[in-house]
């Protein structure tokens, strides 16, 4: 594959000239709306369907044999790959390169909200075969613990079965538009109420055919943290061999009286569920200072810390499809796909930027007097964090959400993911 950062006198038409491919699908890979028109900074995915070298991190006891063998290459190779590495004096965390003939193989889960079609169905039916589960975001539950569904999860319930994709019943604290931290502070601590949790849960499971649930309980109650793995506990008894998938915020230490992160116990859940997606996403956030959603050396301390608490084959991490636009001073922010402000972009006519350190796309641009900064994703980014995904042997990835378009992470994946079902 390549990657073209336009500069300035670039053209679509000279670019598919340069690489010897059709323009109409240079434009669909990219999602561009128009040929007429890219701006500096732009980032071009060029399929060519070549796999690139797999990324690894030197463990204690590692040899490049060993490597070579797991990755179907030999020593040579991987030494032409990495000029001037020291055979014989390899480091912990060290970064090499590895040809290989064999694609990442990942356990990918999409979030999606109910519908009955529209963007989400298109999008579920188009990538089925690039997603393992689908957690359908439709279930929060009483101050008793009983579950209840809002809306109705039927139609991409059966959608999900049809195009062959597992659905996981995902249920939040959810109440008033917002996570309830109260509300799950209640239930955590009355054995009762987390029974009447369990058990209600597994009945909408058993009577849909849900394959298994996809936890996302926020600002847990640091005190009631122990209460949650009790539930989740539970929770897996009743499932048996059904999933139990845990969505947890990030954080770099065991901060036990945070609001947000205390209620996590990263080691104990580790221990009880089946996948443990770790939210690598919302470092920039809205109303906060304008700042990368997934910054590439934040994520790399967060999976750093998540290792030393969950093994790393029960381990996701989260990818944005959504870009954030933030009004200058005030930092009212609004959202919108990663391809809505790819293009918004060029429509604007401004030039895109790209830190490199958080490996992230921004842009700036003026609108009625008003100065707006748009961080995003584009195929720099998300290469550089799959890189990384496969460097750590991570589980996976979990995208929210799929009703969100971003065709360049999708044809990524088409060349250089194979996912597991």
């Amino acid at each position: 594959m390549a990657i073209h950062v336009v500069n300035t006198g670039d053209t679509l038409w000279s670019i598919s000239l340069m690489y010897k491919i059709d323009m109409t699908r240079l434009m669909t890979i990219n999602g561009l709306n128009s040929s007429k028109a890219i701006v500096p900074g732009l980032a071009l995915y060029i399929p060519d369907h070549t796999l690139r070298n797999r990324l690894y991190y030197i463990k204690p006891g590692d040899t490049l044999f060993e490597i070579a063998n797991v990755y179907g290459t030999n020593v040579q190779a991987i030494q032409q790959a990495n000029p001037g590495m020291e055979l014989n004096n390899l480091q912990i965390n060290q970064k090499i390169s590895v040809p290989s003939p064999y694609k990442n193989q990942l356990i990918t889960l999409g979030f999606a909200f109910p519908v009955s079609g529209g963007t989400v169905f298109n999008n579920l039916e188009k990538h089925s075969y690039q997603l393992t589960y689908l957690a359908i975001v439709a279930y929060s539950f009483t101050n008793e613990g009983i579950a209840y569904v809002d809306g109705d999860d039927r139609p991409l319930l059966e959608k999900s079965k049809q195009v062959g994709v597992k659905p996981l019943l995902m249920i939040r604290n959810f109440q008033d538009g917002d996570f309830n931290a109260e509300l799950v502070g209640i239930v955590l601590a009355n054995p009762v109420y987390r029974n009447n949790l369990v058990r209600s849960m597994m009945n909408f499971i058993e009577e849909k055919g849900y394959s298994g649930v996809s936890m996302d309980i926020e600002f847990i109650p640091p005190a009631r943290r122990g209460d949650y793995v009790l539930l989740l506990r539970e929770l897996k008894n009743a499932l048996g061999n059904r999933i139990l998938h845990v969505n947890l915020h990030s954080k770099t230490n065991d901060n036990f009286t945070n609001r947000i992160v205390g209620g996590h116990d990263y080691r104990a859940i580790g221990q009880v569920a089946d996948l443990v997606a770790i939210m690598t996403i919302d470092y920039g956030y809205p109303t906060g200072p304008p700042n990368p959603i997934s910054p590439l050396w934040w994520m790399a301390q967060v999976i750093r810390y998540a290792l030393a608490n969950i093994p790393s084959n029960k381990l996701q991490i989260a990818m944005p499809l959504y870009a954030y636009d933030w009004m200058i001073p005030s930092n009212t922010t609004t959202a919108t796909s990663v391809n809505n402000a790819q293009n918004q972009a060029i429509v604007k006519w401004s030039e895109i930027e790209y830190d490199q350190a958080a490996a992230s796309p921004w842009y700036t641009y003026w609108e009625a007097g008003i100065q707006h900064i748009v961080w995003f994703e584009d195929i720099r980014s998300i290469t550089a964090k799959y890189e990384m995904i496969d460097g750590y042997r991570l589980a996976g990835i979990t995208f929210w959400h799929i009703g969100l378009s971003f065709p360049q992470n999708w044809m990524y994946m088409n060349d250089n993911i194979l996912v597991l079902k």
